[in-house]
């Protein structure tokens, strides 16, 4: 056989050191949760280790005593076996609780970690990464049992350690070459059960994203959004096939690990099964050739078996461990990612505008360009409109301006400086922002508009200023427990009242648009499609509405709906993410465009309309 090569030693080095650092973060985890379980765990895994030994010269002491008829040695056997009989029931008992209470501590610990890591990405980019997403389910699922499965699996290799340099004494006093086979006889099961621990992670990361969409048909068919269309179109068993599909694809990976497990365990446990055979023979042989006596034999039958069974469990300890380390590598990668640079100024009250400096823009480097060159400036105070057809690349810039994203080339500023020097957080809270594609929370009337503005939760004076303004506050006062009341059927609220309402869309429509209204002391407004699901009179009325908003701040604002455009300071016209108009409704108009072919387009159907 070939000595390893360098590379492999220091691959092997490398994953050693991992391994290492992840242990000792999931033992800092376990501690940090639950110091005193953790004491507790240690006094109990040395109990552990030694109660098999102690049982055995237990059962040596009466045997021998029987034999000699010596009642002192009959006694200490007697009370020792009463003792274990005592405790271990006990111990059995606090252990399981100790370990349940673990769990618990170090899963409110790991889903803080873990949602914190997530939400303080500043970007929306591992958001619409396929591979965060399957990272982020292995994540998830390692943070529910990794951390303390691995800081168990080290006890449990300290209680096995003490069991078996305790009977190893034993074994090695009768004979040095049958203790010695035992021993080696567990080598080829640790190399395998590493092996299959290593297989069934890499598994378990190709299995992952066939996962995460059969748990994706599952939630679409019990989604209230999509049960119509389900409904309607008769898709249920459409999602439910694609479902199974991906649930046999993920189980046929998982069978046929299990089956190789399967005949590498059997193999491994008749060799197991052969050693020992070999082992009892030659322990009974001495016997029967009057070196020992049937106490002695009893002992070494206790630590033949223990040794074994020890053996055999800290081989699966460490196969386990390999595989939980590859699931908690994961979560600890998730968590140790901080995309936010420390030390950034916090974003100051804008006194000059807003703008953006021949941005380019694309999601992928492989993507084509979304904008391309966009040069444009919102001064303070004022307000401009974006124009154009879908895909132009209105909400891109929108996301751009949010810091939702980094342009690929090109500068946005904030009074003059990169809005990427600023601390994100502090340059959100100046911006009061309705999107397109707004959220319908299942919460409360209340919370749903409190989101906008959390300083305003128990404000009720600013959340019904700010649904008054967005010309919501008549339909909520309506509900049956006005603004307590549950915008859903799927839940109740914290009293138990399932008696939810759900709103219509033009009024979801609003209350995303009193979000915005609530955050009174922004700087800048953006209004993305504000009035996309309103019908013609609730357009004009919201239209006007919007209108004394938006005069007393810097805006910026999104329609299809030229209408509602017309009285901004600038007009801009986007086509195919290129600047391709400017100017005020009057001097677009005159320069007969796309802006003026659309208006006039839009204006003649509603004459029709009328007709």
């Amino acid at each position: 056989m070939s000595p390893p090569r360098l590379p492999d030693l220091r691959r092997a080095g490398r994953l050693l050191r991992r391994a290492g650092r992840l242990l000792r973060r999931a033992f800092g985890i376990y501690l940090g949760a639950a110091p005193g379980a953790a004491v507790l765990s240690v006094v109990l895994m040395v109990y552990g280790g030694l109660a098999p030994v102690a049982l055995a010269w237990f059962t040596r002491a009466i045997i021998e005593g029987l034999t000699a008829r010596d009642t002192g040695e009959i006694t200490v056997g007697v009370l020792g076996f009463g003792v274990l009989g005592l405790l271990s029931p006990v111990v059995s008992h606090v252990s399981q609780y100790v370990q349940r209470e673990t769990e618990r501590r170090v899963l409110a610990r790991t889903q803080i970690e873990l949602f914190s890591a997530v939400s303080a990405h500043p970007g929306l980019a591992e958001l619409e990464d396929s591979t965060f997403h399957d990272r982020l389910r292995l994540a998830t699922e390692a943070s529910r049992f990794a951390p303390t499965q691995l800081s168990t699996m080290v006890i449990g290799v300290g209680q096995e350690l003490i069991t078996i340099g305790t009977f190893a004494a034993t074994l090695l006093l009768w004979s040095v070459p049958v203790a010695a086979l035992v021993f080696l006889a567990a080598v080829p099961t640790l190399v395998a059960q590493v092996r299959l621990a290593r297989l069934r992670g890499e598994m378990m990361e190709r299995t992952a994203p066939l996962l995460r969409r059969q748990a994706f048909y599952a939630a679409l068919l019990l989604d209230m959004r999509a049960a119509k269309e389900i409904r309607l179109f008769g898709l249920g068993a459409f999602f439910r096939g694609r479902m199974m599909r991906e649930l046999r694809a993920a189980q046929s990976q998982e069978r046929r690990q299990d089956r190789l497990a399967l005949r590498v365990d059997g193999a491994l446990a008749v060799l197991t099964g052969v050693v020992s055979l070999i082992a009892l023979a030659v322990f009974v042989r001495q016997v029967f050739d009057g070196r020992g006596t049937v106490g002695d034999l009893v002992v070494v039958i206790a630590a033949l078996g223990a040794v074994q069974m020890s053996v055999s469990g800290l081989v699966h300890q460490f196969a386990m461990a390999g595989e939980t380390l590859i699931m908690f590598g994961h979560y600890v990668d998730v968590t140790a990612v901080t995309r936010t640079p420390r030390g950034l100024p916090p974003a100051p009250g804008m006194e000059q505008g807003v703008e953006f400096d021949d941005v380019w823009f694309r999601y992928a480097p492989e993507h084509d360009w979304v904008l391309r060159g966009v040069t444009l400036r919102i001064p303070r105070g004022t307000s401009l409109a974006l124009v154009g057809d879908n895909g132009a690349g209105k909400s891109t810039l929108v996301k751009l301006l949010c810091g939702f994203y980094r342009p690929t080339r090109g500068v946005i500023r904030w009074d003059g400086v990169d809005i990427a020097g600023y601390e994100p957080a502090s340059l959100r809270a100046r911006i009061a922002a309705t999107f397109q594609d707004f959220m319908a929370y299942e919460f409360s009337a209340r919370d749903n508009i409190a989101v906008g503005d959390l300083t305003a939760a128990e404000d009720s004076t600013r959340i019904g200023t700010a649904a008054e303004t967005a010309g919501v506050a008549t339909a909520l006062d309506a509900l049956p427990r006005g603004y307590d009341t549950m915008l859903t059927r799927a839940f109740t609220d914290e009293a138990g009242d399932s008696a939810g309402v759900v709103l219509s869309g033009g009024q979801w429509q609003r209350l995303a648009l009193a979000r915005a209204c609530l955050r009174d002391g922004a700087d800048l407004l953006i209004l993305d499609e504000p009035s996309s699901g309103l019908d013609v009179q609730a357009e004009h009325d919201i239209h006007h509405r919007l209108l004394s908003l938006r005069r007393r701040r810097t805006s910026l604002l999104i329609s299809h709906r030229l209408n509602t455009v017309r009285d901004a300071d600038t007009i801009v016209v986007l086509r195919d993410g290129v600047l391709a108009e400017r100017g005020t409704h009057a001097e677009l108009m005159a320069a007969r465009g796309r802006y003026a072919e659309l208006f006039r387009l839009q204006a003649a159907g509603y004459a029709e309309a009328a007709s």
